[in-house]
């Protein structure tokens, strides 16, 4: 069986241009190719700082026509406006540059951003030249059911792009640090809870209640991640693991 080649991509925001960071995820399309990546995942809301997108949008466009020219997957997202409502959508375009994939999100948190965003209802699984894989949306990753439907519809690896913020009331002191610890608890029990591997991708940008961790999970361990800063991570993962540690454990998911 194939070995994919992941990547994830702790971008920094807004910092090359005020209003949108499609030149950013360009180039990091390039930079996921050059180390032999099957696909680069993106933060959450990673494309337009203030605006709602549509399908045809040239940003879009741009970032496919990207895709198309590498040779890779992606995995981008932000608000959509469909049939005149606002989603919090994931894309999932191919190789060739063809939207393969739609993902609205499901759990969406409470503020005046999300006033107006309608949630999605179903989780679904994608087929791919490497996997078979499912994508959910930031605090989508503290719902365990979400990711069960996905492994009972033969999900391998479950993509997680987001922006997690945290409560500052929720923790006495070292506020930051304690978060961290609780979001990376929550990457690896989903992949041991299911058998199957977890990518989160969070960004990079000046608001101290952001998280900016992201990570690799394979079911036991943490493969690769990377903490307040921007940058890329990169994994080979061994979808042959998931047969054996569901036979160490008696699972049949």
């Amino acid at each position: 069986m194939k070995k994919p080649i992941i990547a994830v991509a702790q971008i920094r925001y807004w910092d090359l241009n005020k209003r949108h960071n499609v030149d950013k995820i360009k180039r990091y399309i390039r930079k996921a190719k050059s180390k032999g990546a099957d696909i680069v995942c993106f933060p959450e809301s990673c494309v337009y700082k203030t605006e709602n997108m549509r399908f045809d949008d040239q940003f879009i466009k741009d970032i496919k026509q990207e895709c198309k020219k590498n040779q890779i997957w992606c995995i981008i997202s932000e608000n959509f406006i469909l049939d005149k409502k606002t989603y919090n959508l994931a894309l999932l375009i191919d190789r060739s540059g063809k939207i393969r994939g739609k993902y609205k999100k499901i759990h969406l948190q409470e503020g005046p951003g999300y006033y107006s965003v309608r949630p999605g209802k179903k989780v679904h699984v994608f087929q791919t030249d490497f996997a078979t894989i499912g994508i959910l949306i930031c605090w989508d990753l503290a719902f365990p059911e979400s990711f069960r439907s996905m492994k009972k519809a033969g999900a391998e690896i479950v993509f997680c792009p987001a922006q997690w913020l945290y409560e500052k009331r929720a923790y006495k002191k070292k506020h930051k640090e304690q978060e961290t610890k609780l979001l990376k608890s929550l990457v690896r029990a989903r992949a041991f809870e299911n058998l199957f591997f977890v990518v989160l991708c969070n960004p990079v940008f000046d608001d101290e209640e952001l998280i900016s961790y992201s990570a690799i999970s394979s079911p036991h361990r943490i493969l690769k991640d990377i903490v307040d800063e921007e940058g890329l991570i990169i994994a080979e993962i061994n979808l042959n693991d998931i047969k054996r540690y569901q036979k160490i454990y008696k699972k049949k998911l």
